[in-house]
């Protein structure tokens, strides 16, 4: 059974930084394409950026809205994915999910069998 726990939200001021952290575990998390998605209120749930597995390079890759300013990573011996937001603006303000799928790597919502329960980020401006 794969477990996937986030942390990390809070409220900050545009401009400012957080890192979410998702926690993995089961016994083959380590195989997993993860992902971050979020969702504002009143809208669906969004791609936000992935990472392959280390057997795949561990490539990564992000939507337009957040390159520049986001970066994913991810911990093997620790079986933690990683999310550092800088420069936040008010409208990264929604709950963050980490995501795992033994499918390749993608941005759909389908296409990862396993989520958190999300955490909030709230940027103020």
């Amino acid at each position: 059974q794969v477990q996937l726990v986030e942390s990390g939200g809070g409220p900050v001021q545009a401009g400012g930084s957080l890192r979410l952290s998702c926690a993995a575990s089961g016994p083959t998390v380590r195989s997993y394409a993860m992902g971050w998605f979020r969702q504002a209120p009143g809208k669906e749930r969004e791609f936000v950026a992935r990472i392959s597995n280390r057997w795949s390079g561990g490539m990564t890759y992000y939507t337009d809205s957040v390159k520049g300013r986001f970066t994913i990573s991810r911990d093997n011996a620790k079986d933690t994915v990683y999310l550092q937001m800088n420069s936040l603006e008010p409208e990264d303000t929604a709950i963050y999910y980490c995501a795992g799928g033994a499918g390749v790597p993608n941005e759909r919502v389908s296409g990862y069998a396993y989520w958190g329960q999300g955490t909030q980020v709230t940027v103020s401006s």
